[in-house]
């Protein structure tokens, strides 16, 4: 397995992985690609939605130490927003991050109109995909990405999802085949 961190950050991520079924992360390989796709398109503002122990956070913000950007992640359970918190300053990128405690949606209807994202990381609740998205599009920028996660093992529940962003002239998207299915998206163009 390639080390991509410092030896702490390494330490984190693996005890972070042996729990993985209990916090609904996302794969290693899954992490190594958004890593590598944030810093080669040099993404700068970051949105994730289901924060859980920070584990895909800490793939987003060490990447977003490369490119100078910020990650904003959003999180529901006060529990796991506080064990996220804590692996942010253990691996020393909590100065690069902002948590968010709450509803997806009610942080998302929140937002000033004027907050903009160029990539978008989506690994909450199923079922909710399609609204997030719905209010997430206005803030992501033209060229900009959103990646789902479970596309392929929770394909019922995010088919609004799917159906709704492959059939928008706005968008490009394809599924692709790392674990549990990930959803990648480019809007190509505004209405």
């Amino acid at each position: 397995m390639k080390k991509y961190f410092d030896e702490t950050t390494e330490k984190v991520l693996a005890e972070l992985e042996v729990t993985q079924k209990n916090f609904w992360n996302i794969s290693r390989v899954t992490g190594e690609f958004l890593y590598t796709f944030i810093k080669e398109a040099n993404c700068k503002n970051v949105l994730e939605i289901g924060t859980s122990n920070g584990y895909s956070g800490i793939w987003l913000g060490k990447a977003l130490e490369k490119t100078g950007g910020h990650l904003t992640t959003i999180e529901f359970w006060e529990k796991r927003f506080s064990i996220a918190q804590e692996n942010f300053e253990t691996c020393k990128i909590s100065d690069r991050i902002t948590i968010l405690q709450g509803s997806a949606c009610d942080v998302l209807k929140n937002f000033s109109k004027d907050f903009k994202i160029d990539f978008a990381f989506i690994d909450a609740n199923k079922k909710e995909y399609i609204k997030y998205f719905e209010l997430l599009d206005p803030h992501l920028v033209l060229g900009g990405f959103i990646a789902c996660d479970n596309v392929l093992s929770h394909k019922e529940k995010v088919k609004p999802f799917i159906d709704t962003i492959n059939n928008l002239s706005n968008y490009e998207n394809v599924i692709l085949n790392l674990p549990a299915g990930l959803s990648f998206a480019r809007k190509v163009k505004l209405f």
